[in-house]
């Protein structure tokens, strides 16, 4: 026996310091202000306030506890941010004020951690080039013209060679063009989609609580309308809550002409009937009260016929479901651009599944959410790092 050994049963393991502003990011994107965190790991909201200050470190067992509560990796909170594409764009949400603050800066970091990840694919994987055409309204009030809009939606169909008609998967053609997809929820809030830019990569990430494939079409088709008309815009006209009304406004234009093309739909408009929408929406996969709003933006229906339609939805009840929105008759659509840059990763022996979440140094259940896959594709029998619940 060598007994020079001495044994430190007992010993501490060594500190960590938090890298500044890690610890905020996971505490915003769990909603949670300091003293809802403070009180959910055993300290004082003045501590949680001087360990995202950089002024104290937390000892190990209560940074075990923050990264339990927050859902991350210990690493997280002890590494730099990966690197992104480059600057990020503003943030297309639909509301601002004090009653969606917590919930707008959570998607702010979510668009953070969504663009690193992509990046990090993108080091191994070719992502599809880019193509989305980019307009600037011809008033000198930064607003649109309709007619500017339905012009905007034709040539980006003619961009991608599209025909007139209805549209088979949206998600795969947005993917195909460049623009990364997640769907992804945030508990106990309703957002429906949200765009930004980062770098020359657009993203969109779509709610995964929203089971209408309809709807979420019309989402997605929003959002490309943020991504072409607005990428322009900055942070200052997005806290207008006029202006951002306006805004809104465009994209939803947007997102009508281009599902909905005036070439074609008006076409096939024959009658007032409320349910022969049922079977243009099966053809279009567009929602009926998005459709019957398009005829009164091409002047086929008066107010008075608008208005008496929509009465009709709401005596049938079909203001929050409609016919064809259960996804067992009509799927959502499914991103699969990501899936499989991190499929061809890891069955190409590049990286193992574990690994590359030890390299993003986010929490693994975001990075399934992210890529669409299950979270037992990134298993492993060894924790990756120790925290209470880390399994």
């Amino acid at each position: 026996m060598n007994s020079k050994v001495i044994n430190f049963p007992n010993a501490a393991p060594p500190k960590r310091r938090l890298v500044v502003g890690r610890l905020k990011d996971a505490r915003v994107a769990a909603l949670l202000n300091q003293s809802e965190l403070a009180a959910a790991v055993g300290v004082t909201r003045q501590a949680v306030s001087s360990y995202e200050q950089g002024e104290k470190t937390p000892d190990f067992e209560t940074l075990g506890h923050i990264a339990d509560r927050l859902k991350q990796p210990i690493s997280y909170f002890t590494s730099e941010d990966s690197p992104t594409f480059g600057e990020f764009s503003s943030l297309f949400l639909r509301s601002v004020g004090p009653a969606t603050k917590r919930r707008n800066m959570a998607c702010a970091v979510l668009s953070k951690w969504f663009a690193q990840m992509t990046t990090y694919l993108s080091g191994f994987v070719n992502f599809p080039e880019v193509k989305i055409p980019q307009v600037v309204p011809s008033s000198d009030h930064g607003r649109y013209e309709p007619e500017e809009i339905e012009i905007a939606a034709e040539e980006c169909r003619k961009l991608w060679q599209l025909s007139v008609g209805p549209i088979s998967n949206l998600v795969s053609l947005l993917e195909a063009h460049g623009i990364a997809i997640c769907r992804h929820a945030l508990n106990g809030e309703a957002v429906e989609a949200f765009s930004f830019w980062n770098g020359g990569r657009p993203f969109i990430i779509l709610s995964s609580q929203k089971d209408s494939a309809a709807r979420s079409r019309f989402d997605a088709a929003h959002e490309l309308g943020h991504l072409i008309l607005h990428r322009w815009v900055g942070a200052d006209e997005l806290e207008d809550p006029k202006k951002l009304k306006q805004i809104e406004r465009e994209a939803d234009r947007f997102a009508s002409a281009f599902l909905l093309p005036r070439k074609s739909f008006q076409a096939e408009i024959f009658t007032t009937r409320l349910d022969a929408f049922v079977a243009l929406k099966r053809r279009w996969n567009v929602s009926i009260q998005a459709m019957v709003y398009r005829c009164k933006q091409l002047e086929l229906f008066d107010d008075d016929q608008v208005t008496n339609l929509y009465k009709q939805i709401s005596a049938r009840r079909w203001r929050s479901r409609e016919p064809l929105d259960d996804p067992q008759e009509v799927p959502l659509e499914q991103p699969r651009l990501l899936r499989r840059a991190m499929e061809m990763v890891v069955s190409a022996d590049i990286k193992m599944a574990d690994e590359v979440v030890l390299e993003l140094k986010i929490a693994r259940s975001l990075v399934a959410d992210f890529c669409n896959l299950p979270l037992d594709f990134f298993a492993t029998d060894t924790p990756l790092e120790f925290s209470p619940s880390i399994k």
